[in-house]
């Protein structure tokens, strides 16, 4: 009887993860079955009886959370009862921490002798490294995309392999032979429809200030999908002034970063492929206010974006919360446009980076380890 494995994943890059794990997984073992909760990419390999959630699955902060209470709760008892039917060879949870680890807590007393593997480690060496005793009660394997983790997990006791970061070979297949435009600036607002909202007018109104000292810039905006892109639409049509110089683009993030001669970034995913694209940029983060200040109190680290938490260094300009104002935001990347040296400089950072980040094949490397996992 062939096995199968359950996935948990609520983000889009969770789904991007996901997907590529799982064409991972069928190339070694091709009768292997997929089910569970992710995105559209994932569906489309795991077939049918996968739930596509993650436009509602993913939302951010603390307000919004609770603001959705009931739906998590609903998913939540699904999942658990979708398991304990299918009983599966493995359980594999991918990021997504809030939902994630609970889960992982409950299976373990619900369903004892399955193996919980966790693929892109929450981030909990941020916010609550107390809770990585808890994790290896509770996960049989933690296999992380960053270098520093493998060895704060296996000291904790949690078997932990770091496969390397499974972008490095999907954004290889996306590369195009493109000449940057010094008049073309990206925009990055995010994936989660709230965050947008808070981001975007930050981006709009920077948009505008950079645009007053130098009137040919164009402007493309990334967005992750056509629900995003209507979303996106209406704040333009508010916003500015001058929507000729401002293009919505679906699906194209990867092409955009090759084009583009600086951007503004949200916090997240985003920030290590526009490192791994060598395109210069400013981080901005904004969220509701309870959220922050919650946030604030947990959060040990220096940096926010990933390219600065993995150089130990404000390699990326971040603007978080009251400090995303448009003048400040508009300055740092007329530096980026108009001095070649600091340009150059964060480029030569954010190799060193991508390189940290291992050669590739991590998507393989993570399937070999959950086989070996399921058959032992």
């Amino acid at each position: 009887m062939p096995k199968t494995i359950y996935f948990v994943a609520g983000e889009v890059s969770g789904d991007n993860h996901g997907a590529a794990l799982m064409h991972s997984l069928r190339a070694l073992m091709p009768d292997l079955q997929f089910v569970g909760r992710g995105g559209p990419q994932m569906k489309a390999i795991a077939g049918k009886s996968f739930h596509d959630w993650i436009q509602h699955a993913g939302v951010v902060g603390l307000w919004e959370v609770l603001k959705n209470y009931g739906y998590f709760r609903r998913n939540f008892d699904e999942t658990i009862r979708e398991i304990e039917s299918h009983q599966p060879a493995a359980v594999v949870l991918i990021d997504y921490p809030g939902f994630n680890l609970r889960l992982a807590r409950a299976l373990r007393r619900r369903l004892p002798k399955s193996k919980i593997i966790y693929y892109i480690s929450p981030q909990v060496w941020a916010w609550n490294r107390g809770r990585i005793k808890d994790m290896a009660r509770w996960l049989d394997l933690m296999l992380c995309i960053f270098p520093f983790e493998a060895e704060l997990y296996n000291k904790s006791g949690l078997r932990t392999i770091f496969v390397g970061h499974p972008m490095i070979d999907r954004l290889r297949g996306l590369k195009i032979d493109a000449a940057r435009d010094p008049n073309l600036i990206a925009l990055f607002p995010g994936s989660r429809h709230r965050e947008v909202r808070k981001i975007f007018p930050i981006m709009l109104e920077s948009a505008r200030d950079l645009q007053r000292a130098h009137p040919a810039l164009r402007f493309e905006i990334g967005a992750a999908s056509p629900e995003l892109a209507r979303e996106l639409q209406q704040t333009l049509d508010h916003h500015s002034g001058e929507r000729q110089n401002f293009k919505i683009r679906v699906g194209e993030a990867a092409a955009i970063m090759q084009k583009a001669w600086a951007a503004m970034v949200a916090s997240g995913s985003a920030t290590l492929e526009a490192a791994f694209f060598r395109l210069p940029f400013v981080l901005i983060y904004k969220v509701a206010w309870l959220t922050y200040l919650v946030g604030r109190a947990v959060v040990k680290v220096d940096y926010l974006g990933m390219p600065n938490v993995l150089a130990h260094r404000a390699v990326v300009p971040e603007f978080i919360q009251h400090e995303a104002r448009s003048p400040a935001v508009a300055g740092a990347l007329r530096r980026l446009i108009e001095e070649p040296a600091a340009r150059e400089k964060m480029i030569s950072e954010f190799d060193e980076i991508i390189a940290s980040l291992g050669p590739g094949g991590a998507g393989m490397r993570a399937a070999q380890a959950i086989l070996e996992e399921i058959q032992n």
